[in-house]
């Protein structure tokens, strides 16, 4: 059986036994995009070309990183008509403490895409189990078909050395494709691109065998609400703890539902770009200025990564057109 067999399977597993996984799981309709990770329907979704906007894939190992990483650059990106992607590389089926397999990929991947239409985002869910990627060959032409049918201008991925294998791989499978996106006859099915994107790294605290560096840090002051309001969406992890999580932490109703939801609003999501933005305040001074830069309090981080294009700052302003002109330029 092939894993797109296997996936259609689990939706349909899905279906019949979403009903005894608690009240969320119940609220819940079929994805509506599931065929959105065959090729045919990655070319179909391709933004139109020579529109003079941005295209930016981003891709976190779960359902659930990409908008954690940058969820507030793409509220920017997408509010000024340019394309965003998010990719999650693993349908996230084991993580959850009381359901997984079939019904909870599915259910994972709905939470996405709702969190999607508040971002203006576009979602996509890998059909590879969580806890399983692996830097294959397989996985790096999915890779690199995905960043030449998106044609992009950016490419963010995490960091290699973080603590689980997933996010890991996926660091390694983003770098794979730096040089292959423009290689002819590696996937010749896919029009190789003829300028090779930018590759950046989300942040983290890490520090082993090198710490992340701040080469572009993010005011997302203004989308931060609807930052929350798209991590929000996310309840089988956030809610209900993901794999870490236990009965208790399940919804009565409704009315818990929101309940929680606004809590969760305001608590860790939030500090935890408060906490970028005061550990980078020197960078954000140093690009929006001393008086904009001491007063922001909301920040996304990332890191420019030596495989791909190496950009010039004024260049970076282009890709990152929501930073504000050089302080001193008219």
């Amino acid at each position: 059986m092939n894993r797109m067999t296997g996936f259609v399977g689990g939706i349909l597993a899905g279906l019949i036994l979403a009903g005894s996984f608690g009240f969320a799981c119940l609220t819940m309709d079929v994805p509506k995009t599931v065929e959105a990770i065959t090729p045919a329907a990655m070319a179909a979704e391709r933004p139109p070309a020579d529109d003079g906007k941005l295209r930016i894939i981003v891709f976190g190992a779960h359902p659930d990183d990409c908008e954690l990483d940058a969820g507030g650059a793409g509220c920017l990106w997408s509010q000024q008509g340019h394309h965003v992607k998010f990719v999650s590389t693993t349908n996230g089926d084991i993580g959850h403490w009381q359901m997984a397999g079939g019904p909870l990929a599915v259910r994972r991947t709905m939470e996405v895409q709702e969190a999607s239409k508040v971002m203006g985002t576009t979602a996509q869910v890998l059909d590879i189990h969580d806890g399983e990627i692996e830097p294959t060959l397989e996985n790096r032409r999915t890779f690199t078909r995905l960043i030449r049918h998106w044609d992009a201008d950016i490419v963010i991925g995490p960091r290699t050395n973080d603590y689980h294998p997933d996010h890991r791989y996926t660091g390694v499978l983003v770098q794979d494709a730096a040089y292959m996106v423009t290689v002819p006859f590696f996937c010749p099915d896919t029009k190789p691109l003829k300028k090779n994107p930018v590759f950046l790294y989300s942040s983290d605290g890490f520090q082993k065998p090198n710490p992340f560096r701040p080469d572009i840090v993010v005011s997302i002051d203004s989308v931060i609400d609807k930052k929350m309001e798209a991590l929000s969406k996310l309840v089988s992890q956030f809610i209900e703890g993901g794999c870490e999580g236990g009965p208790g932490s399940i919804p009565r109703d409704e009315a818990d539902l929101k309940k929680r939801q606004d809590e969760l609003k305001q608590g860790w999501m939030r500090n935890r770009n408060a906490e970028i933005a005061n550990r980078y305040r020197a960078k954000l001074i140093e690009l929006y200025g001393e008086e904009a830069g001491k007063q922001i309090r909301y920040a996304e981080a990332f890191e420019i990564c030596e495989y791909g294009r190496q950009p010039t700052p004024d260049e970076l302003r282009k890709l990152f057109p929501f930073l504000p002109p050089p302080t001193g330029s008219k």
